[in-house]
């Protein structure tokens, strides 16, 4: 049996696997579904072409979890081609337009003649539950940012003063929130109801925020269009 390679142009629920053989004919091509049996039947498909087969793929992540896996069990060799250096090669490959089976056939062509290409190897379970757990991570911090970028500018909105004193990424000024979102529910308040109810759910420096904002609320009497509105787009916001 001859030596090929095989690419598959990785997505999220089907791949498309491309083969050639040493000459860059290419040998094989089909779309396959990101399901263990029908990956399994193209891996068995490609062993049945070439006995010394390389696979390629251009992405190496949660989609190509499954197919490197079964890979590896099935003791074949895998390279891995970063997207960058396949849209850089696909300009000097005739045809127009783009393709899954036209960029996975410029990756297995590209694995048949680059020696430069780095080995995808099994990974240990530690380096696999810390990678989901950073990616975990950054999620909810992108979800903390953006819900506060969102407060921010409904708090422009109602209150410029308002907004500068307060902190977002802070604790406090977000408990303050739950109950108090507006210059005139502020002063309202006062400086002492708002220091009590502030210990009460245990925020520090109490006093000092209730002072920023009771000063912030003083700087301006005017009320803007959406001051009306606010508490009920607050508790709509905390209850998604």
């Amino acid at each position: 049996m001859e030596r090929v390679w095989a690419d598959v142009d990785v997505g999220k629920h089907h791949h498309h696997c491309v083969v050639v053989d040493q000459r860059g004919d290419e040998r094989f091509s089909r779309r396959v579904a990101n399901d263990e049996s029908a990956l399994l039947e193209v891996i068995g498909e490609v062993a049945a072409i070439g006995a010394d087969a390389t696979w390629a793929i251009d992405l190496h992540g949660s989609e190509s979890a499954l197919l490197v896996t079964l890979l590896l069990a099935h003791d074949q060799q895998i390279v891995y081609l970063p997207g960058v250096m396949v849209k850089q090669a696909t300009r000097s490959y005739r045809g127009a337009g783009k393709t899954d089976a036209k960029d996975a056939y410029v990756i297995a062509d590209q694995a048949r003649m680059r020696r430069d290409l780095a080995m995808v190897r099994a990974e240990e379970e530690l380096i696999v539950e810390l990678r989901m757990l950073v990616t975990q991570r950054q999620d909810l911090v992108g979800d903390r940012t953006r819900a506060a970028n969102r407060l921010h500018d409904r708090l422009l909105a109602v209150s410029p003063a308002l907004e500068s004193a307060l902190t977002l990424g802070n604790r406090g000024p977000l408990v303050l929130l739950t109950k108090y979102q507006t210059p005139s529910a502020v002063r309202e308040a006062g400086i002492e109801q708002i220091t009590a109810w502030l210990r009460e759910h245990g925020v520090r420096s109490a006093a000092a925020l209730a002072a920023a904002v009771v000063r912030a609320a003083d700087a301006q009497h005017t009320t803007l269009p959406g001051e009306g509105s606010a508490p009920n787009s607050w508790r709509a916001r905390r209850r998604g």
